[in-house]
């Protein structure tokens, strides 16, 4: 086993929550299965979660075992929700509550955001780790969003977040940094904003799509 001395603190340090729990309602089928480049949605999520994170773990609820025997680019684990009915404050909790000490915080990935590149999200890792106590967040107008850095400090009152609400509240109250991250401010509900954003896909230089080599830095784990 290896010695839990700084090496190993480092590598555990960023860790990155990808949030795919939901029913999707309003979208009628799985969303996160949806096809997305040469894969689906919650491929494209980890993509992005990986090259944010040192680790990174999917909180499941709605639809899984299926949606883990359909992602092909596998995560560091993954986290069950029994409670995923509640929304996604039950799934950031399930998420950050499952992560070790050694966590400085954890970076919060959505499944509906797929046309976030690894440039795009360059800024907001970067911020992270300068200062890891202090949150970061995509700038919506003005407004903190996801993606975000949500520092440990933060994950008390996070967690008393209830219903069908991330974290945008607690991000503007503690003064998030916001950063610019082209793509977030597009995300889908329906089939016809997935169909929309699917064309922009499509229309994509191929140098700004998601890299496929990014992978794993740990074993697969079972569910937890």
């Amino acid at each position: 086993m290896a010695s839990q001395g700084s090496g190993n603190l480092s590598k555990r340090r960023f860790p990155a929550i990808v949030l795919a729990a939901g029913a999707s309602r309003r979208m009628g089928r799985a969303k996160a299965l949806l096809p997305w480049a040469k894969g689906n949605l919650l491929d494209q999520a980890v993509g992005q979660a990986w090259c944010l994170g040192d680790e990174v773990w999917v909180v499941a609820g709605c639809r899984y075992p299926l949606i883990r025997y359909r992602c092909r680019r596998q995560p560091s684990g993954w986290l069950r929700n029994p409670e995923w009915e509640e929304g996604m404050a039950s799934s950031l909790r399930r998420g950050l509550g499952a992560l070790p000490a050694a966590a400085a915080g954890a970076f919060v990935v959505l499944v509906d955001q797929p046309l976030i590149t690894l440039e795009s999200l360059q800024p907001l890792a970067d911020h992270a780790r300068a200062d890891p106590a202090r949150a970061v967040a995509a700038d919506y107008n003005g407004r903190p969003g996801a993606p975000a850095w949500l520092p440990r400090s933060l994950w008390p009152a996070i967690s008393r977040i209830t219903g069908d609400r991330g974290a945008a509240s607690v991000l503007a109250a503690a003064a998030a940094h916001r950063v610019r991250v082209p793509g977030s401010e597009l995300d889908l509900d329906t089939l016809e904003d997935w169909r929309k954003l699917s064309g922009h896909q499509a229309n994509r230089p191929e140098s700004q799509a998601m890299p496929t080599a990014k992978m794993p830095r740990l074993t697969d784990r079972p569910m937890v």
